[in-house]
C-alpha cells in the first residue's frame, strides 16, 4: 500500500501555465512547483505537448525555471518532441523521467540512447505501431521488445517506468481488465521494472461528478496489483493520502472485492458502498452506466 505521486499541473494546457510557457514567466511556474512541493510529490512532471515551434527552447527554460526553487525533487520531461528533451536532460540537477518512449521503432531508436547516455528514467509506453494493444499478452510483448531494446544499450529495469496505457472505461470497460493483468505478469516478463500510468484516463468522458470516484477505485486496483506511481494532481487530497498510506479503509475494501470477498454493502459507510459498486463496474461485473452508484 503506497505509491509515488507525479505531479501533472505543469502541463501546457493549462491556461495559466500555457500562458506562463508562452510569455516566459516564471512565477506560476514556480508557485506550482512548491505546491507541489508542499503536497509530498515525488516527481514533478513538465509536459509542453507537441512543442513544436520552440520546444529546444522553451524546455530547458522550464527545467531552470523549476530548479530555481525546486531542485530536490526530479523532473519529468513530456513532450513528444525529441529535440526538446535531449537539449532539457544536461539542464537537470537529479535524473530525470523521459515520459515517454512508445514501443515503436522508430521512436525508441532515437530516444533509447538518450536515456542511456544521460542516466535519467524512461517511461516505457505500452503504443505499438498498430496503436493501443488490445490485450494484455500484446502489452507484454511490447513491453518485451521496448525493455529488450533498452538493456542492449545499457538502461537497467529499474530505470524503466512501464505504462500499460489506461482508456475510458465508458467506451473500453474490458481494456482496464487487460491492463490489471498486465501487471500480474510485470515483474514475470520484465523484473525489476517500474510502473506507472495517467490514472485520470479511465474517467475521460464520464460525468464530471462521478470522475474522482472512478479515478480513487482504479488508482487502489493497480497499485494492489503492483503500479507503483501515478501521474496526478496534488491538489487531489485523496489520491495524495492514499499514496502515503493513509487510507487502509479503502485499500480493505476494494481488495477484497477484487478478491470475490466483497463485504455486505449495508455493513459499509456510504463513502466504502461507493469504491464496493466502482470496483464492480470496472471489473466488468457491473455493465457500465452513469447510475452504478444509486443502484
Amino acid at each position: 500500500m503506497g505509491f509515488q505521486v507525479i505531479g501533472e499541473s505543469l502541463n501546457v494546457i493549462g491556461k495559466e501555465i500555457g500562458r506562463a510557457f508562452r510569455e516566459r514567466d516564471p512565477k506560476p511556474i514556480q508557485e506550482e512547483a512548491l505546491f507541489q512541493k508542499s503536497k509530498g510529490v515525488d516527481w514533478i512532471d513538465i509536459n509542453l505537448g507537441p512543442a513544436k515551434k520552440n520546444g529546444v527552447e522553451l524546455m530547458p527554460w522550464v527545467v531552470e525555471t523549476v530548479q530555481e526553487v525546486v531542485d530536490d525533487i526530479p523532473l519529468v520531461l513530456d513532450t513528444s518532441n525529441i529535440d526538446a528533451i535531449a537539449a532539457a536532460l544536461p539542464k537537470c540537477k537529479l535524473p530525470p523521467m523521459i515520459n515517454s518512449i512508445m514501443a515503436v521503432p522508430e521512436r525508441y531508436e532515437r530516444m533509447i540512447p538518450l536515456a542511456a547516455e544521460s542516466g535519467a528514467h524512461f517511461c516505457a509506453l505500452m503504443w505499438g505501431p498498430e496503436g493501443l494493444p488490445r490485450d494484455e499478452n500484446e502489452r507484454a510483448a511490447l513491453c518485451v521488445e521496448l525493455l529488450y531494446a533498452a538493456n542492449e544499450a545499457g538502461v537497467p529495469n529499474e530505470k524503466i517506468w512501464v505504462d500499460g496505457i489506461v482508456t475510458p472505461v465508458n467506451i473500453q470497460q474490458p481494456q482496464a481488465v487487460s491492463l490489471l493483468n498486465f501487471m500480474d505478469m510485470l515483474q514475470d516478463i520484465a523484473p525489476g521494472a517500474r510502473s506507472t500510468c495517467g490514472v485520470s484516463n479511465i474517467s475521460n468522458g464520464v460525468p464530471d461528478h462521478l470522475r474522482h470516484i472512478i479515478n480513487i477505485t482504479f488508482t487502489t486496483m493497480l497499485n494492489i496489483k503492483g503500479m507503483e506511481s501515478f501521474i496526478a494532481d496534488a491538489k487531489d487530497d485523496a489520491t495524495m493520502g492514499l499514496g502515503k498510506g493513509k487510507r487502509p479503509d479503502i485499500y480493505e475494501v476494494i481488495k477484497n472485492t477484487m478478491d470475490g470477498n466483497a463485504p455486505a454493502l449495508d455493513s459499509l459507510s456510504e463513502e466504502l458502498r461507493g469504491y464496493v459498486k466502482t470496483c464492480n463496474v470496472i471489473l466488468g461485473h457491473t455493465l457500465f452506466s452513469d447510475s452504478w452508484l444509486e443502484v
